[in-house]
């Protein structure tokens, strides 16, 4: 007969005393899991864990460059369907207990810094609980898993709401005029490196300001993020495609060219009512 494969875990915590000490309880707490790699950022996160296919993932919350919560979005896009399954997603956390029970509404799992043995041995028993039964998972589990992935982020997202924006003040090419573009005529926000696109039926603005920032300042009623980096006002969307390989992509009133990618994260937006 032959020996259950030990589980794997992957960590990403930027600092290394506090990756040190995550190890060693666990160590203590999961005698088996092997560590599969330890990372420092949340790009090396999603690199490592697309090349060990870890079964748990350990992210921190704040990290350099890419913070956790877009490292799981973004490796929630990249996983590859129909092979292994999505790792179990923890976050490490030095949030208030405000924020805690924020994550813990939404069934996600936490560990706070610093590691407390005892709530990391819960930790523990539910990670064990939940791969027990990743095996047994129906045809559909990729869209299940993305689905307990979706309460997490979407609540951590939106942990401190703002009041909803009404302009957008767009600078020119020059910076010596402001535009204020009124955000019932924006069509869509898109990431481009360092700014956002800002989409309306006949123009286009670039800003400054992060799409993680614009978030909790949109009517999420009317404005809904469909990728990691895009939001697309709901009434602007004309029509969904899907491409030969299952992917969606949406056509926008007013923009016919053009065509806005929808994340795994996000297609149950879509589904046939």
């Amino acid at each position: 007969m032959t020996a259950p494969t030990a589980p794997t875990a992957l960590i990403a915590e930027d600092e290394p005393l506090l990756a040190q000490a995550l190890r060693a309880e666990l160590a203590s707490a999961w005698p088996q899991l092997q560590i599969a790699a330890t990372v420092g950022d949340g790009h090396s996160a999603v690199e490592a864990a697309l090349r060990c296919r870890p079964q748990v993932l350990f992210l921190d919350i704040r990290m350099p460059g890419q913070d956790g919560l877009a490292a799981a979005a973004e490796l929630a896009e990249l996983w590859p369907a129909g092979e292994a399954p999505l790792p179990q997603l923890v976050f490490v956390t030095a949030y208030d207990e405000y924020a805690v029970r924020a994550f813990d509404a939404q069934a996600a799992d936490y560990v706070l810094k610093p590691v407390q043995p005892e709530r990391l041995r819960r930790t523990v028993a539910r990670l064990q609980q939940a791969l027990a039964t990743t095996g047994t998972a129906p045809a559909d589990a990729l869209e299940q898993q993305l689905a307990q992935w979706r309460r997490p982020l979407g609540a951590a997202a939106s942990s401190a709401p703002a009041a909803p924006l009404r302009f957008i003040a767009a600078g020119d090419a020059g910076g010596a005029n402001v535009r204020m573009v009124p955000v019932d005529e924006v069509l869509c926000f898109e990431a481009a490196d360092k700014y956002v696109r800002v989409l309306t039926a006949g123009e286009e603005h670039l800003i400054r300001t992060p799409l993680k920032q614009l978030l909790p300042q949109l009517d999420t009623q009317r404005f809904w993020q469909v990728h990691r980096g895009v939001v697309v006002r709901a009434d602007a969307i004309e029509q969904v495609q899907r491409d030969e390989a299952g992917r969606l992509h949406l056509r926008l009133r007013g923009r016919p060219g053009e065509r806005v990618a929808v994340s795994r994260l996000y297609t149950h937006l879509f589904k046939a009512m």
